[in-house]
C-alpha cells in the first residue's frame, strides 16, 4: 500500500523534473493533506497551468500566496500573486488581475532591490506597455529590468528585457536593431538558461513580431522552431494554442486553407476560458477563411465572436461587407477602424490595404491613393515584404483604375513576383487577375488568357468561390460547382457511386491518403459533414453528366 508521504514525494519529484501531467495526478492524490507546504501549492499551480487547468492553477496559486504570507515569506508571496494575476488577465478578467498585481506591488514596495521587483516591472512597464505611445519609457523600463537581472544573475529577466526592447524597436521601424535584440534573447533560450514558461513567452513574441511585420518567411521559420520546441515538453496548452494561431496564419497565406481552418478551430476549443485574446484570434482566423471561401454567414458569426472576446474584427469585417456588396458600410467600417488606430503603423498597414481595395471598388480614387501612399511609406520604413507586395498590388490597381495601363503593368508584375516569392498563392492569383485586365486593355489577349487560367487554377484549388466565379465569367467558361477542382469532382463522383476510399484510390490511381485529403476538402468546400450529404449534393448538381 502506498503511503501518503510517498505520494507527496512523488508529486514533488515530478514537479522538479517538469513532468507536469504526473505532478498534477500525484498532487490530486495527496488532496488537502496538512503536509502540503506553500511551495507545494505553488508547484501544483504551476503544473496545472501547463495543462491548461486554469481554475486549479488559480486555486493553488491563491493557496500558495496565503501560505507564503503566513510563513512571512514576502517575495515568494508576491510572485504567487503575479502568477494568479496572469491567469486572470489571460481570461480577460482585468479587474481581478489588477487586484492581484496590486497585492504583489504592495508586498514588494518596502523590499530591497530584488529579482521579484524586476518581474513585476517587466509585467507592468514592458510587456504590459508595448502598445503605449510612450515608447521611450518602455525602453527605459526594459533597461532597468536587464540591469537588475544582470546584478542578480537572473537570465530570465535579461532575456525578456532584450525581447521587450526589441519589440519596441521593431515598432519604431528599426527592424535590424530590433531583430538583433530578439536574436540575443533567443541565445539565452537556446543555451538552456531560461525557464520553460519564459522561453515560451519569448517564442510567442517572436512569432507575433514576424506576423506584425508582414515577414512571412521569418514567420514560417519561427512557427517551425516553436513547434519543435513544444515537442520537447510533456504539456504546454497555452503555448501550443498560441503557436497554432500563428501556424493557422502561415497556412492561410501559403494556400493550405483546410489545415489552417483545422488549426484555428482547435485553438478556439482548447483555449476557451483560458486565454481569451488567443481564442479571439482563432475566431478571427475562422472568419477570414470563411470569407475567402464565400461562407459569408459563417464569416460574420466568427468575426462577431472574435470581437466579443476583445479582438478587433477588422479589416476582415469591412472586407466582408465589400463581398456582400454593401460598399458604403464597408467604407464606413474600415475608416472607423483607421480613426481608432493612430499609433501602431503595423496594424494600420493591414487596414490601409483594405481601405485601398474598398475605395477602388467605390470608385473613390482619391481615398485609394491616400491609402496606397501611406501603405507604401510603412512598407518602406519597416522593410516589410508583405506590405511591399500589397502596396505594389493596390498601387497597380489604382493606376489601372486611373487609366494609366502602361505604368500599372510593371508595378503589378513586381507585386505578382513578390507574392510568388513569399509563397502566397491567393494574393498572387488576385494580382494575376489585375494583370489580365491590363493585358486586355493593351490588346494582349493571349497574355490575359494565361494570367486568368493560372489564377483560376489557384482559386479553384483553394475553394475561393467568389474569385473562382468572377474569373470564370471573365474567361467565358462555367465555374467549377462548389469550387471543386477537377480531381475533387472525380473523387466526389466515385464517392456518390458508393465507393470506399480504397476503391476510389484504385480507380483514380492515387493513394488512399490522397483520397482522404480530397474527401476532407470536399466536405469543407460543400459545407457537409458526411459522405451521404456529399453524395446528395453531387446528385443535385449532376456532376456525372
Amino acid at each position: 500500500m502506498t503511503e501518503p508521504g510517498d505520494v507527496l514525494a512523488a508529486a514533488r519529484a515530478a514537479s522538479r523534473e517538469r513532468r507536469w501531467p504526473d505532478a498534477v495526478v500525484a498532487y490530486r492524490a495527496v488532496g488537502s493533506s496538512p503536509d502540503l507546504t506553500a511551495d507545494d501549492h505553488a508547484a501544483r499551480g504551476d503544473a496545472a497551468w501547463w495543462l491548461g487547468q486554469v481554475d486549479d492553477a488559480i486555486a493553488a496559486g491563491s493557496a500558495a500566496f496565503s501560505g507564503y504570507l503566513s510563513e512571512g515569506r514576502t517575495r515568494p508571496a508576491a510572485m504567487a500573486a503575479v502568477g494568479v494575476s496572469v491567469n486572470y488577465f489571460l481570461r480577460g478578467d482585468a479587474a481581478t488581475g489588477s487586484g492581484w498585481v496590486a497585492r504583489a506591488a504592495r508586498l514588494l514596495a518596502d523590499e530591497p532591490d530584488c529579482v521579484e521587483q524586476g518581474y513585476l516591472t517587466y509585467m507592468l512597464e514592458v510587456e504590459g506597455a508595448l502598445d503605449s505611445p510612450d515608447r521611450a519609457a518602455v525602453v527605459e523600463a526594459a533597461w532597468r529590468v536587464r540591469e537588475l537581472g544582470r546584478r542578480h544573475g537572473d537570465a530570465n529577466l535579461v532575456a525578456v528585457s532584450l525581447l521587450g526592447e526589441g519589440r519596441i524597436l521593431l515598432r519604431e521601424g528599426r527592424v535590424s536593431d530590433g531583430m538583433t535584440l530578439l536574436d540575443e534573447a533567443m541565445t539565452h533560450v537556446l543555451a538552456g538558461e531560461v525557464l520553460p514558461d519564459w522561453a515560451g513567452n519569448i517564442y510567442c513574441h517572436l512569432m507575433t513580431a514576424c506576423h506584425e511585420l508582414g515577414d512571412l518567411r521569418r514567420a514560417r521559420q519561427w512557427v517551425e522552431a516553436t513547434t519543435s520546441w513544444l515537442a520537447t515538453l510533456p504539456a504546454a496548452v497555452l503555448f501550443t494554442g498560441i503557436c497554432r494561431v500563428h501556424r493557422s496564419q502561415v497556412l492561410q497565406e501559403t494556400g493550405h486553407w483546410t489545415e489552417s481552418e483545422r488549426e484555428a478551430a482547435q485553438v478556439c476549443a482548447d483555449l476557451a476560458g483560458i486565454a481569451c485574446l488567443t481564442a479571439a484570434e482563432g475566431h478571427y482566423q475562422l472568419g477570414e477563411l470563411a470569407r475567402l471561401r464565400g461562407n459569408l454567414a459563417g464569416a460574420e458569426g466568427a468575426y462577431q465572436q472574435a470581437h466579443g472576446l476583445g479582438r478587433s474584427p477588422q479589416p476582415g469585417f469591412a472586407l466582408l461587407r465589400l463581398v456582400q456588396g454593401r460598399i458604403e458600410a464597408a467604407r464606413a467600417s474600415v475608416r472607423t477602424a483607421l480613426l481608432a488606430e493612430t499609433t501602431n503603423r503595423l496594424v494600420r498597414a493591414r487596414l490601409l490595404a483594405a481601405e485601398a481595395e474598398i475605395s477602388l471598388a467605390a470608385g473613390d480614387l482619391d481615398s485609394a491613393g491616400a491609402a496606397v501612399a501611406e501603405l507604401a511609406d510603412i512598407a518602406e520604413h519597416y522593410a516589410s515584404p508583405a506590405f511591399t507586395a500589397a502596396a505594389r498590388q493596390w498601387g497597380g490597381a489604382l493606376l489601372l483604375a486611373s487609366g494609366d495601363v502602361t505604368a500599372a503593368v510593371p508595378l503589378l508584375h513586381e507585386a505578382c513576383r513578390d507574392w510568388h516569392d513569399l509563397q502566397a498563392p491567393y494574393d498572387c492569383a488576385r494580382v494575376r487577375v489585375l494583370l489580365a485586365d491590363a493585358c486586355r486593355r493593351l490588346g494582349d489577349a493571349d497574355g490575359a488568357d494565361l494570367e486568368l487560367a493560372t489564377a483560376a487554377e489557384v482559386f479553384t484549388r483553394l475553394g475561393a468561390a467568389a474569385n473562382d466565379a468572377a474569373v470564370a465569367t471573365l474567361r467565358g467558361v462555367p465555374p467549377h460547382p462548389g469550387g471543386l477542382t477537377d480531381r475533387e469532382r472525380e473523387v466526389l463522383t466515385c464517392l456518390a457511386a458508393g465507393r470506399t476510399n480504397r476503391q476510389i484510390a484504385e480507380a483514380l490511381v492515387i493513394s488512399e491518403k490522397t483520397v482522404a485529403r480530397h474527401v476532407s476538402n470536399i466536405f469543407t468546400k460543400l459545407g457537409v459533414g458526411s459522405r451521404t450529404a456529399a453524395a446528395a449534393w453531387e446528385h443535385r448538381h449532376g456532376l456525372r453528366g
